[in-house]
């Protein structure tokens, strides 16, 4: 139940060590959705999160706890008159439309990577391509959010989460077929590709990049899709290893690499309770 900030009675600060990005605050956001909280302020830089709250601040730090990201009660004093935090208000049209473009062009470069993916025999790409999906369920999620209460996020999030699980294992399923089998991939296919998810990633940051300090999901949107950018350049340098050294072993390690930061994100989703 959220309380009107008013109604606030205590303030609590809790250091959190594993909180580092706005994913981690978007599972906190989402893990205390039904906590008796008025208002929450969080400094990543700072790894600590501060509360407004009704009750024993033991309720929250049972919220957090289960989240594993190390949290534990810094501080905690009575809300003085006048100190609630206020929200900036978000612009829901803009986010929205904003994030339906992100979802179009993540979508489409899902089916455009694993389509390129299988042709070329090339484990990164396919797992590259199940990121995509990923972040386009994330999108959903984000889109689903904008100007819906937190517990319509978290169950919306965790169907996000099913997918990406699933995903996440058919990526790792497919790059031990492919060690299995010896299949050699196309190198110029990987980078020609890979170059042009690099392009989709650059402009979804491009176009995210004014309302990254808004609500919680356009923060991890924003993150996601800097993180892709960094999956497309291995991608691409991992091509670039396999015409040079003759061996697949590049693309295998990629498609793994990306494969386990897919299955890594569906799990941290899938613990919310």
């Amino acid at each position: 139940m959220r309380l009107d900030a008013a109604e606030a009675r205590t303030r609590s600060v809790f250091r959190i060590p594993g909180m580092d990005c706005p994913s981690e605050e978007q599972m906190i956001r989402m893990r205390l959705a039904d906590a008796p909280v008025a208002a929450l302020k969080f400094d990543l830089a700072g790894r600590r999160l501060t509360v407004d709250h009704d009750g024993d601040p033991a309720q929250i730090l049972a919220g957090l706890v289960p989240l594993g990201y190390g949290a534990e009660l810094a501080e905690s004093r009575p809300l003085a008159a006048g100190e609630a935090q206020a929200a900036a208000p978000a612009d829901d049209a803009t986010e929205a439309r904003v994030l339906w473009i992100l979802l179009a062009i993540n979508a489409s470069m899902f089916v455009v990577e694993l389509g390129a993916g299988l042709w070329a025999r090339s484990a990164g790409l396919i797992a590259d391509a199940m990121d995509m999906f990923a972040d386009a369920a994330v999108y959903g999620v984000a889109l689903y959010a904008v100007g819906r209460a937190a517990r319509h996020k978290l169950a919306a999030a965790r169907l996000a989460g099913v997918l990406q699980l699933v995903l996440a294992l058919g990526a790792l399923a497919e790059v031990v077929r492919r060690i299995v089998t010896g299949a050699m991939p196309a190198p110029v296919g990987m980078m020609g590709i890979a170059l042009l998810a690099l392009a989709a990633n650059v402009a979804c940051l491009v176009l995210i990049a004014r309302h990254r300090e808004g609500g919680v999901h356009m923060k991890a949107s924003y993150i996601f899709s800097a993180n892709d950018v960094i999956a497309n350049l291995g991608v691409i340098g991992a091509g670039a290893l396999v015409a040079w050294l003759g061996t697949p072993w590049p693309d295998w390690i990629i498609g793994l690499l990306i494969a386990a930061v897919v299955l890594t994100g569906a799990v941290r989703i899938l613990r919310l309770r």
